[in-house]
């Protein structure tokens, strides 16, 4: 079996991908990631999933790479990435309580051998409950989720800030989809089952 190299440090990525037990490792990308808000996030988690995972092609020369990569779009349509700070955060969860918006979680796998790749990307929608400014400075103390677009962490106490979830596959909300991925994971010759 070709060598299998997840290119991300989130821990949450690496136990979803563990979930399809196939050998793999795990690497940072040397990949600078420019969020532009103009691009259409469905475009911009693809270049950005593929970005990460070219990335590595010279370190792994005889691989396929996985990289991955999420925004959010927030009810009026805007495509927003990690908070800049704490009160980045507050401010996106204050303007998110209430309402629907829209994580778009990109995917891609590159062989590094042939050059070639394939992207993907899934969407899921969350509706988060009416919140005052106390509770959400309660959660934000409690699980700092600095480094998530939309400022919290669905596997972690991000849960309470739940009034209803919706999409194919839960897991491109935690950051890797891996619905998507099983179906690319086969067009270069790698079965899960």
């Amino acid at each position: 079996m070709r060598k299998i190299v997840l290119a991300s440090t989130s821990p949450y990525r690496r136990k979803l991908l563990k979930q399809l037990q196939l050998p793999f490792v795990a690497a940072t990308p040397d990949f600078v990631e420019t969020f532009d808000p103009a691009v259409a996030p469905a475009l911009l988690v693809r270049h950005l999933a593929l970005g990460k995972a070219q990335s590595l092609c010279k370190r792994y020369p005889d691989a396929l790479l996985i990289g991955s990569d999420q925004v959010f779009v927030d009810q009026r349509g805007r495509a927003l990435g990690k908070p800049e700070g704490g009160e980045g955060a507050f401010q996106q969860l204050r303007q998110m309580a209430g309402r629907t918006h829209t994580f778009f979680t990109g995917l891609a796998i590159v062989d590094s051998r042939s050059g070639q790749s394939q992207t993907d990307f899934a969407t899921f929608s969350v509706t988060l409950r009416q919140l005052s400014d106390q509770q959400i400075r309660n959660y934000l103390r409690k699980e700092s989720p600095l480094n998530c677009a939309g400022s919290f962490k669905i596997e972690g106490l991000g849960i309470a800030l739940m009034e209803k979830m919706s999409g194919d596959d839960y897991n491109s909300l935690i950051g890797l989809p891996l619905l998507k991925l099983v179906s690319l994971l086969e067009q270069f010759g790698v079965r899960v089952l």
